[in-house]
């Protein structure tokens, strides 16, 4: 295969929800909350696009289980903070060049009625 046959692909995960005992109040972490998260990643020099082969990109179900499981099974106080990890364990683990994670907390515990808070983190070269 050539290197004509492998381009970047730019994967995204949208609307991953997974409940967490994350927040500021030791109540909001033990009742736990929902989190949604939005995944973009990209795939450098993917051959899947000529191969259409499954071994030759990422896989989009191991990474939603990774993420869904950093949500579930870690504690923190910002949603920050969770994006940060989520980005940082999908970069590792799958050797992505460049990712973005949103993390949003729909409907959070404010006197103001707001319908999510949300924050993005990325790491490495935007291009």
């Amino acid at each position: 295969m050539s290197a004509a046959d492998r381009e970047d692909v730019r994967v995204e995960l949208r609307g991953l929800s997974a409940v967490g005992p994350h927040g500021v109040t030791a109540a909001e972490r033990e009742a736990g909350c929902r989190i949604v998260l939005d995944i973009s990643f990209t795939v450098e020099s993917s051959r899947s696009v000529s191969s259409d082969a499954l071994e030759d990109t990422v896989d989009y179900s191991a990474v939603a289980a990774l993420a869904a499981g950093i949500v579930e099974g870690r504690s923190c106080h910002t949603i920050e903070r969770l994006a940060a990890l989520v980005a940082d364990e999908i970069a590792t683990r799958f050797g992505v060049a460049r990712i973005e994670v949103r993390a949003a907390k729909p409907e959070p515990p404010m006197a103001e009625r707001v319908d999510e808070v949300a924050v993005t983190v990325q790491r490495g070269d935007p291009r």
